[in-house]
């Protein structure tokens, strides 16, 4: 690859090559009040201790509520979530939203936010964080976790998929 084709839109089609699940990364904004963030950019890092990852992009809204509160949760998208995905993509949401497209939570004992009815939640303590380019890379420590039947949401190459049967 010659060294004038590095760039960020061929970085993007490069990356989205690679296909992944999709996530919500939720944190309390304010009591009561879930503020989430879609996110592809996470994975697990360490099984002694539990740990996974989340990256933030530094204009992103989430960034200042992780920094603060210290505590989020991860809700992995199940098949036919597409609408959730790009709900929480955008910067802002509203409890109106919310109800209008039926969004439920879940909260933890811990106050951590997780979306109902996916495939999968986590809650998680942020253990360290480091910048990287223009996001902040989040590590954090698995508090509890839950699965579920289902097949995921997945993205491959800018667009939804489903496995094939």
């Amino acid at each position: 690859m010659a060294i004038s084709s590095l760039n960020p839109v061929m970085f993007r089609r490069v990356a989205g090559a690679f296909t992944t699940g999709v996530t919500v990364i939720t944190v309390e904004r304010a009591p009561g009040l879930v503020h989430g963030m879609t996110a592809n950019s996470f994975t697990s890092v360490s099984l002694e201790p539990l740990l996974v990852l989340v990256c933030v992009d530094h204009e992103a809204r989430l960034l200042s509520l992780l920094k603060s509160q210290r505590r989020f949760g991860v809700s992995i998208l199940r098949e036919g979530q597409q609408a959730l995905s790009e709900y929480f993509a955008k910067p802002e949401q509203t409890p109106e939203e919310d109800a209008r497209l039926g969004i439920r939570y879940t909260w933890t004992s811990g106050g951590v936010p997780l979306l109902d009815n996916t495939l999968a939640q986590l809650t998680c303590n942020v253990v360290a964080e480091h910048p990287g380019g223009d996001h902040t890379v989040f590590i954090g420590e698995v508090e509890s976790m839950e699965s579920h039947d289902g097949e995921p949401l997945l993205f491959h190459r800018g667009q939804y998929r489903r496995l094939a049967p």
